[in-house]
Formats: C-alpha cells, structure tokens, sequence
C-alpha cells in the first residue's frame, strides 16, 4: 500500500475510534504511525524536486506573511516595508518570495511576502513551508470571508511538522543498548506510562532512559520522538474589515473570534496596522541594548536590537565574526548586572536598556 493511501486509511480510523481508558494505547500507536509516516512523505516529496532558490536571512528577525490567495498579503507588505509588491485583485498575484525590511523601534524586521497557500499544500505550498520554518514569525492572514482558513492552514503546517505558539517539549531520551525502556517524570501525566512505551514501540526504541519535565499529551510526546519539529510564533490578522458591515452575520462571527488573539486590520485603510507593528515587536521579543566606545558618548537613537535571552557572545557576533576570537571582556551598566560598568564574560545575559562596552585583546 502506498504511504498517502495508508496515511488516509489511519487517519479515518482515529476520526472513527473514540478516545477512553480502553482505546489510549491503540490510540497512542496510530498517531505514532501516522507522524512517522507523514515524516516519510515529507521526506520523499522534498527529495524528488528540483533545488529552490532560497532568500538571503537580514536584519534582526524574520516575519513571513501567510495565507490562501487574495487576502491582501501584498498590500499589507506594501504598507508595512514601503515596497511595490505588486497587487492584483486575483488569484496568485506573488508568484516568488518577496523580502524587504520593516523599520520599528530601532529594529530591521525583514517580512517575506510569499505566494498563497491552498489546501493539502498543492502549488508552491511545501516550498512556502521551507520557508517558514527559517523565519522567527508568522503572520497568518486572511479576510472575513475565509474565516475558516486559519483551521485550515494550521492543519496543514500541523502535517508537515510546524507547530504554531508552542514550545518544544522537555522531554530528553537516551538510548540504551540494554535494560528496557525506564520513564522518570517530574510531573503526574494523565497518560500511562504503558501508553508511552506502546508509542516508542512504533519507533523501535526497546531500551532507552526517558526523562520528561511537563505533562504531556500524545501528540506531544510523539512531537519529542522527532528532530524535524519546527516550533514559531504566529500572529492571526483578519484583513478588510473595513468591508463589513457591523450587522452582518460575518460581524457577528468576528466578535466571536476576537475571543482567540485575532487582530482585525485594513491594509488598503491603514487600520490598526500601528497596532500590528506593535505586535510583531513583542511576539519576537526582540529589546534594545547600547554600545559605547571608550570614550564616547552613548548614542540613545542608534540601539542594537537584539532577542531576549542574548548573551555578550551573540552581540560579539553580530558585531563581527572575529569579535569572539578577540574578546578580552565586556562592561555594562544596566539591569543585568549588580553595579555600574560590571566586568562580564561572553555568557552574560543581557536585559533590555543594557549599555554594554566590549574589549579585546590587543594583538
């Protein structure tokens, strides 16, 4: 049987079985087959196409605009980079990857205009989802007459191995060559441990060390099991809302799904795009720090903008790759340090207004 056909045959068969007590394991072991199956296809279609040109990663993060045809994807690039994408009233307008640089706060943001996605993938989708999993962001997109796109897309990136707004789950596994399988929590799952052993089974693990520091569910537990799992933010924009009329029953539904984090935005009217902007900076949680030269004054409107999280080393490289090579130490006045002008290393965690001086060594 070929891999799709068995792909659907599973599928059916866990839309059709109940979930209890009874059913966990047989459960279990199906979306284990069916995510190691899916990884197989995956692998098979990336393998027998030609090579894609892929866009250069600039600036400080990376936002990619996604969603099916015709929701506006080009305008709202065009209004957030002051580009000249072009735009068109139908389908397919983007036919190639689009890349320019949105200016906010001090930050380069490079946003990807891609072409629009269709249901199973089809067209230019797998190549679309390449390009997802290099950026930091997605913003996903469509307008109030396509509501159920969002379901829709998630699914399909669900498929292929990207998981939207979730992190990766603290599980670490260590292969033994003997003496079984042993699985240590520091949590109660709801789940039984002869169910996580029934899902390692369908990976023929038979003698490995499993520690797991969150409660899981299937789906996540057999998320830890594979290495090709993408895990990006994403933001939901419903586009033209200027177009409804606040009695319509598509109204109605919106304020229904505002409940779910979804920000309503005109592109063509420039509503709530500030708002927009706003967003993105937060969802990459990006902050600014300051470099200061010795003997110069610090300049407060030229910011380096970095991710949360950062260390001394990821400025060094920012910087210049010899930086690191040359590092003797670092000062910086702040609130990641205890005192002014601290002396740190390049494991140092840098917080938001972080003014920071980097020495070499002289050679």
């Amino acid at each position: 049987m070929k891999i799709d056909d068995q792909i659907e045959e599973i599928v059916k068969e866990l839309r059709d079985t109940p979930y209890n007590k009874a059913t966990e394991h047989h459960i279990g072991r199906l979306k284990a087959k069916l995510a190691r199956l899916r990884e197989e296809s995956e692998k098979r279609s990336s393998s027998g196409g030609p090579k894609k040109e892929t866009v250069s990663k600039v600036g400080d993060a990376t936002v990619i605009l996604v969603g099916p045809p015709s929701v506006g994807k080009s305008t709202l690039f065009n209004k957030l980079t002051y580009s000249d994408s072009e735009v068109g009233a139908y389908d397919f307008t983007t036919v190639d990857v689009i890349s320019s640089i949105l200016r906010y706060k001090g930050a380069k943001i490079q946003i990807l205009d891609v072409p629009g996605l269709i249901k199973d993938l089809r067209g230019m989708g797998r190549t679309v989802a390449s390009y997802i999993r290099a950026s930091d962001l997605i913003i996903m997109m469509t307008d109030p007459y396509n509501l159920n796109t969002f379901e829709e897309i998630e699914e399909e990136l669900y498929n292929v191995g990207i998981r939207l707004n979730q992190t990766k789950p603290d599980v670490s596994i260590k292969k033994r060559l003997t003496g079984g399988i042993k699985i240590n929590s520091t949590v109660e799952q709801d789940i039984s441990e002869d169910v996580f052993k029934e899902i390692l089974k369908e990976y023929k693990i038979h003698n490995a060390e499993i520690i797991i520091r969150e409660k899981l569910d299937i789906n996540s537990f057999i998320d830890a099991l594979h290495s090709n799992r993408t895990y990006i933010k994403c933001i939901k924009v419903i586009n033209k809302i200027d177009l409804i009329d606040e009695e319509s029953k598509i109204y109605k539904e919106l304020k229904e799904r505002e409940k779910n984090d979804m920000l309503e935005i005109s592109a063509e009217k420039d509503i709530h795009l500030d708002l927009l902007k706003e967003k993105i900076f937060e969802k990459l949680d990006l902050i600014p720090i300051y470099m200061k030269k010795k003997g110069s004054e610090i300049d407060y409107n030229e910011p380096m903008i970095i991710k949360r999280g950062s260390t001394v080393e990821d400025v060094c490289k920012k910087i210049h790759r010899d930086f690191v090579k040359k590092f003797k130490y670092a000062k910086v006045i702040g609130s990641s340090v205890k005192y002014d002008n601290q002396k740190v290393g390049l494991s140092h965690v840098l917080d938001a207004g972080d003014i920071i001086t980097i020495v070499l060594e002289r050679y």
